[in-house]
């Protein structure tokens, strides 16, 4: 099977968690599975840029990104974050090979405005070529990608990691799409986590704002990867990673599954 998996936030944060997420994913690539991982870093990255002096404004989930800011997260997703996966998950018995979605034109990007802000150099994939990814695939390897694309300007893009994994996960075809979060999963009104998500039902929550922040991009980029064709979706807390190796083959009783509505 094709299975791209997203870690972001506490997986990234706490080495303990990283290496539970890092060792899962070795296991199931080790059992024969064509795994992708896309990682984030927003907590990483808001970190430097408070240490240079500037502040992060968010809209929508969606950071404002300006030129020095876009530089920043590509030393940090790029380089540093990058990195870590990668060496977690080597460190767990599987190679594993880093670069951001702007290498080998394997992501294109173009400029993403949400509800008509501007939110500078701030974009969405409007293109995907796997072959780099497959090409790792046939070498025993996981590709690590940072959330990161080239415009047709030449210019880099930060890229919400959810959304890059979406596309991830149509470009390859994917029979699933798992979401490696520091939340339970998706909540309903009253702080119970959902175990069964219809986009339809998803849509409601966002409009009576039950769901907001960083779980909108999320939820649009789980509506997308279904839409587009990949198989299952869900979204995971990071503490329960070593659950994922069972994804396909028992119930698992944490995080929130979405489905088509």
């Amino acid at each position: 099977m094709t299975i791209v998996i997203k870690i972001g936030g506490a997986a990234l944060e706490d080495a303990a968690t990283l290496r539970k997420c890092a060792k899962a994913i070795a296991e199931l690539a080790h059992d024969g599975h064509r795994v992708a991982v896309v990682h984030g870093g927003g907590g990483a990255l808001t970190r430097v840029l408070n240490r240079l002096g500037k502040k992060s404004e968010f809209v929508g989930g969606l950071r404002v990104t300006d030129a020095e800011t876009r530089d920043v997260a590509l030393m940090v997703l790029g380089g540093m974050m990058n990195k870590k996966v990668v060496a977690a998950i080597q460190a767990a018995g599987m190679p594993a090979v880093g670069f951001c979605g702007g290498d080998g034109m394997t992501f294109r990007a173009r400029k993403k405005f949400t509800k008509g802000n501007d939110l500078g150099f701030v974009g969405e994939i409007c293109f995907a070529e796997p072959c780099w990814i497959e090409a790792l695939w046939q070498q025993g390897g996981i590709p690590v990608l940072a959330s990161l694309a080239l415009g047709a300007d030449g210019e880099y893009y930060n890229v919400n990691a959810d959304e890059m994994a979406a596309a991830c996960a149509a470009a390859c075809h994917a029979n699933a799409l798992i979401f490696l979060t520091d939340v339970p999963g998706v909540k309903n009104a009253e702080g119970g986590v959902i175990p069964w998500l219809s986009t339809r039902d998803a849509e409601g929550l966002v409009a009576s704002s039950v769901v907001s922040g960083g779980m909108l991009p999320k939820l649009q980029a789980c509506k997308q990867a279904l839409k587009q064709g990949v198989g299952r979706v869900r979204i995971l807390p990071a503490a329960e990673a070593d659950a994922l190796p069972q994804f396909y083959l028992t119930k698992l009783p944490c995080g929130t599954e979405v489905t088509c509505a």
